[in-house]
């Protein structure tokens, strides 16, 4: 039997492998278990914006991943239903950032996710809030998934 952790992880390296934004943009994972995720991505070029820094939505990008991966870690299908950012500082080409994600309420189907992008020196590069919502339905199957 797989532990809650163990899973966890399975299921947001599954996310990762299925979707076309995460591999595009180079997005590592860290470290996922239960309610948490740290995930890592390196400012390229192509993602900077006209100030030539970081573009926000790719640092917007970097956190909503992070919440993805920690908000359906119980292997429940969870949603976004209402996310939110504050950028603190830039971030420029060929800095590493890492994105990490940790639960701070689950409520029946809603789950509150912080989120902390932080540049490769350690500075606080944006705080991210997600509010979740869960389909009921398994990420991926396993022997205990919950049938809907």
């Amino acid at each position: 039997m797989t532990n809650p952790d163990q899973l966890a992880d399975q299921v947001a390296r599954f996310m990762l492998a299925a979707e076309g934004a995460g591999p595009a943009w180079g997005v590592e994972i860290e470290e996922a278990r239960e309610g948490y995720a740290r995930v890592r991505m390196k400012v390229r070029a192509d993602m900077l914006n006209g100030h030539g820094t970081a573009h926000g939505g790719m640092i917007f990008a970097l956190a909503d991943t992070a919440f993805a991966y920690a908000c359906n870690g119980r292997n429940l299908k969870s949603v976004a239903a209402h996310a939110s950012i504050a950028f603190l500082d830039a971030a420029r080409e060929g800095e590493v950032l890492v994105a990490e994600a940790q639960e701070a309420a689950l409520a029946g189907r809603s789950g509150v996710y912080n989120v902390a992008v932080r540049g490769g020196d350690g500075r606080a590069v944006a705080e991210f809030q997600g509010l979740s919502r869960s389909l009921g339905a398994p990420v991926i199957e396993t022997p205990s998934s919950p049938r809907t």
